[in-house]
């Protein structure tokens, strides 16, 4: 795994907590109980600190950082979509940043509120609990429904189960050469994309 102690400071990592061994920890990184990191993500702890709380996820090839003296956090259940960019921010509680979307210093995100793929959320942007945020600077478009809400928390506890499945069954292996007569396929998840 690589893990990095940077002017004697070392990430801590929870039991509980998955980190793909291809991310990587550099630093004043606090990763909480139940915690997902997925594969390619980079924890730079080296200027400010980050944490994630209980049960959050940071996706596949999302980049988390911040200045000297901030500190980025992810709530309880907080939800980091593939490749998303968080700078010195601050993700609320069963919140979702989706898919490519960045997060700029100092930026607030309520509580339950959703920011949509590819949107870019200027710095010291601040969002009430359960908004809507999309675009490019991003703005507040309405609130986030029970459905919507719903929704988000159906596909973060199968994120919570991911976070258990891999510490228990994940193995690095090499490739079969050719496919199975019987080859399993995996029925774990249905949550799907919101229509």
């Amino acid at each position: 795994m690589p893990y990095y102690k940077i002017d004697g400071v070392t990430p801590v990592v929870d039991p509980s907590a998955y980190v793909h061994p291809t991310a990587v920890l550099i630093g004043d990184v606090i990763i909480g109980k139940g915690c997902y990191v997925g594969p390619g993500a980079c924890l730079r702890g080296d200027f400010g600190r980050i944490t994630m709380e209980e049960e959050s996820n940071i996706q596949d090839n999302c980049v988390v950082h911040g200045f000297a003296e901030t500190h980025t956090v992810i709530r309880k259940h907080g939800h980091v979509g593939h490749g998303a960019v968080l700078h010195g921010c601050v993700v609320g509680e069963d919140a979702l940043i989706g898919m490519n979307a960045v997060v700029m210093d100092y930026a607030n995100i309520g509580q339950g509120s959703i920011i949509a793929a590819a949107s870019f959320i200027k710095n010291r942007f601040t969002c009430p609990p359960r908004s809507m945020v999309m675009g490019t600077p991003g703005k507040i478009v309405r609130s986030v429904t029970d459905d919507e809400l719903s929704w988000k928390q159906t596909g973060t506890r199968e994120y919570i189960d991911l976070t258990k499945r891999c510490l228990t069954s994940m193995v690095e292996c090499a490739p079969l050469t050719s496919l199975e007569s019987e080859r399993p396929a995996l029925q774990t998840g249905t949550h799907q994309p919101k229509s």
